[in-house]
């Protein structure tokens, strides 16, 4: 058949296409029985329209698709064929099911090669995408395994055709649209003996699956976030930062913002009320204000309605002085993140030290984490967030120079790349001459994603002009993260060779 001669559709099937059905089944099944009943057809089609799929050449259906709804549950456990046979043949759709299940895919022999099976998996997939459910789930034949049962098990087949080594016409084309061996069951067909009664259980899972919840509960896959590119200035008061940063909270909410975005030490000015060329004194002074900068950007959280990345502040506890940095969500929880990587500078005119929690906090719009400057330059930590369901990663920071910048900028872009997640870089810009050792300020805060299709061409979905004050807005697709992570040109996360590897978490 040349490909110019096709005149290909793909539609539903109808009641009355009986007579194109049993031409295929005859053709395609003549090994195990042939075409089914007449009213085992008819009343799949009554009762499941939408799941009949069928691809036909003019007049001619060429290639099927059959489909039951079933409790996912109950099918994806050990069963067999007949566990989906009721009285006379009838096949059991369950309407209220969460899952579909994949009761035959058949092309006739002479429209093989054209990918024909593809299209049909693909319309099953929207389908249960369309109908909001868990997965397709299917009892695959492995026909080819009566030919090598004298040399390996069944399982053993299954990770040969897996490792193609041996080629299966039904397992290899399942395993090639994205399927996944959950188990073997025995005796699912008995009759079928070129497979020996034996089958795979195989499941697709919709990453877009919601289970039925309050429409007010689900959480947000559509992100805006509001990065405040803060230019230092000199402060007379805790009272003049403080409407400083009210100012911009206010400004980003007002663009339905879910985060509001603040950089690494922004209020370093009030450094300049005290004698700066102290430094240690200077800091610990700075950081008798970091509970009520804390409380007071609790309250605006609440009261404009966005979720906030405090930047970060110094904090006194037990005598030690850390840099940290505070979630204040919108609905008044508090959590904190403290800076755990010390830079030189801190470590020596400060004495700061690092912190020993690593935490991915849930949010109303997604699982977010935070890393102060320096920390998103080991990329263990996002890593390890990532394993935790890291989505967002907010990377408050403060760079004196272009190099320093582009430090943390490369640093931050690899880390959205190799853990397909999105990251928030935030900085501040302009000079401080009263404060020592602050003086001058370079970035360009911006707003990175994964390196792939259905994102921008150089994955940075947007970025600030440098070194100017500006707040700078970006939507952010959490949806677009699970295909990536599923179906994209790459898998980082899923290709992980854990027989090899691993990383876990050793807090001291």
């Amino acid at each position: 058949m040349a490909a110019e001669e096709l005149h290909l559709n793909l539609r539903n099937l109808h009641e009355d296409d009986y007579p194109a059905i049993k031409r295929l089944m005859d053709r395609v099944y003549d090994d195990i029985g042939g075409a089914w009943p007449e009213a085992t057809l008819a009343k799949l089609v009554a009762d499941f329209e939408e799941g009949q799929i069928c691809i036909e050449d003019g007049e001619e259906i060429v290639g099927l698709a059959l489909t039951v709804r079933v409790d996912y549950r109950r099918f994806s456990n050990p069963h067999t064929y007949d566990d989906l046979i009721g009285k006379r043949m009838q096949i059991l759709n369950n309407p209220k099911g969460d899952a579909l299940y994949g009761l035959d895919v058949l092309i006739h022999p002479d429209y093989r090669g054209y990918r024909l099976g593809r299209r049909l998996y693909e319309a099953r997939k929207e389908l249960c995408r369309q109908l909001n459910l868990q997965g397709i789930l299917a009892g695959g034949r492995i026909p080819g395994y009566h030919e090598h049962a004298d040399e390996c098990s069944p399982q053993e087949y299954i990770e040969r055709v897996g490792r193609r080594e041996i080629y299966d016409p039904i397992l290899s084309f399942q395993l090639a649209n994205d399927f996944q061996v959950k188990r073997v069951l025995g005796q699912y067909m008995p009759e079928d003996e070129k497979s020996q009664g034996y089958a795979t259980l195989l499941e697709w899972s919709n990453i877009f699956y919601q289970p039925d919840t309050s429409l007010l509960s689900q959480p947000k896959t559509q992100v805006r976030v509001g990065v405040v590119q803060w230019q230092m200035r000199e402060f007379h008061s805790v009272e003049d930062v403080l409407q400083q940063v009210e100012y911009f909270v206010d400004a980003v909410s007002d663009y339905q913002s879910d985060f509001a975005v603040f950089p690494e030490f922004f209020n370093a000015p009030l450094m300049g009320l005290t004698d700066s060329t102290q430094r240690m004194e200077a800091i610990r002074f700075l950081a008798n204000f970091t509970a009520r900068f804390r409380d007071e950007m609790q309250r605006m959280a609440v009261e404009y309605n966005i979720n906030i990345i405090t930047g970060s502040m110094p904090l006194i506890k037990d005598e030690r002085l850390y840099n940290l940095s505070y979630l204040c969500r919108r609905d008044g929880s508090v959590e904190e993140q403290y800076k755990l990587h010390i830079t030189p500078h801190e470590k020596w005119d400060w004495v700061i030290e690092g912190g020993d929690g690593l935490e991915v906090f849930d949010t109303d719009a997604g699982r977010v984490g935070i890393l102060i400057c320096y920390d998103v330059e080991f990329p263990e930590l996002a890593r390890i967030m990532a394993s935790r369901g890291l989505e967002i990663l907010f990377v408050p920071f403060w760079t004196d120079t272009k190099n320093g910048f582009l430090r943390v900028r490369h640093c931050a872009q690899a880390r959205a790349i190799e853990n397909e997640c999105y990251v928030v870089v935030c900085g501040s810009v302009g000079n401080l001459p009263s404060v020592e050792s602050l003086d001058v300020q370079y970035a360009q805060s911006a707003v990175f994603s994964p390196s792939d299709f259905s994102f921008p061409h150089d994955a940075v979905m947007n970025e600030a002009t440098p070194n100017t004050e500006m707040i700078l807005f970006s939507d952010l697709d959490l949806d677009r993260l699970k295909v990536v992570r599923n179906e994209g040109s790459v898998t980082n996360l899923k290709d992980r060779r854990r027989d090899l590897y691993s990383l876990r978490w050793r807090k001291r």
